[in-house]
């Protein structure tokens, strides 16, 4: 039995060590909001936070997480960096499929609680390997730095 804090609930899943931390979230606990892409970590549509964190849960095994670790999945992400980005990807029409958002928006969420007033380069670092298959990143971008402004409001 391995024991996990997702979106501060305290789980019990009964798999194996070594199973994907990806598939522990859609499989075992039903949370579908972080999704499949590639299973390599290169794409990073499975990208959740691991104590804050950006982690691609595809390439993660589950009991390689410490008992005090915190996971947080699109479902649960919360606080102003959340809301700001949320809101400038609404705003600024950031999704085409939709695929890879869930995973766009946990890595621009880890950049803006750490930096609220990102370069263009802080900008690209952070979202480097979150790859977007309708090539959104010029909105993406976009939405980040409006977020951004929202947030040193």
């Amino acid at each position: 039995m391995i024991r996990i804090n997702v979106n501060g609930e305290n789980r019990q899943v009964d798999v194996p060590e070594d199973m994907p931390l990806l598939w522990v979230l859609r499989d075992e606990l039903n949370m579908t909001g972080t999704k499949f892409g590639c299973g390599v970590a290169q794409c990073g549509a499975c990208t959740v936070h691991v104590d804050g964190t950006p982690t691609r849960a595809c390439q993660t095994p589950v009991g390689m997480l410490g008992p005090d670790s915190k996971v947080t999945t699109i479902e649960g992400v919360k606080g102003k960096a959340a809301q700001a980005v949320q809101a400038a990807w609404q705003k600024l029409d950031v999704v085409q499929c939709g695929y890879c958002q869930s995973g766009q928006i946990m890595s621009a969420v880890a950049l803006l609680t750490d930096n609220q007033n990102p370069t263009d380069q802080d900008i690209d670092a952070a979202m480097d390997g979150n790859v977007c298959r309708c090539a959104t990143y010029v909105r993406i971008r976009a939405a980040i730095k409006d977020a951004a402004q929202t947030m040193r409001a």
